[in-house]
């Protein structure tokens, strides 16, 4: 496969370009019978978390995300050496 074909690719795949920061949206649910607000990364399936407030919640979802996105240093296919951290913006 040719260079080109992958970044076609990947520019199919994925809404950002290699030059972007990847901004993902946080939603809140309503708090719930027990008084817990629920928070998710919305383009991230699976990155959710709660607390007792709008802000623990966002708190909270956040360090799953970061815990999500860790490489696992025990997997022998992570690459070793120097890599590159990026810059995400979350709203929301």
């Amino acid at each position: 496969m040719s260079a080109r074909g992958l970044v076609t690719g990947v520019s199919r795949r994925y809404a950002v370009g290699a030059d972007e920061r990847p901004q993902l949206r946080i939603a809140h649910e309503q708090r719930d019978e027990e008084g817990w607000v629920v928070a998710s990364v919305l383009e991230v399936p699976g990155a959710l978390s709660q607390g007792r407030t709008r802000a623990e919640a966002r708190a909270d979802v956040i360090d799953a995300l970061r815990l999500m996105l860790s490489p696992d240093e025990s997997d022998p296919h992570v690459a070793s050496g120097p890599g590159e951290s990026p810059e995400l913006i979350l709203a929301g």
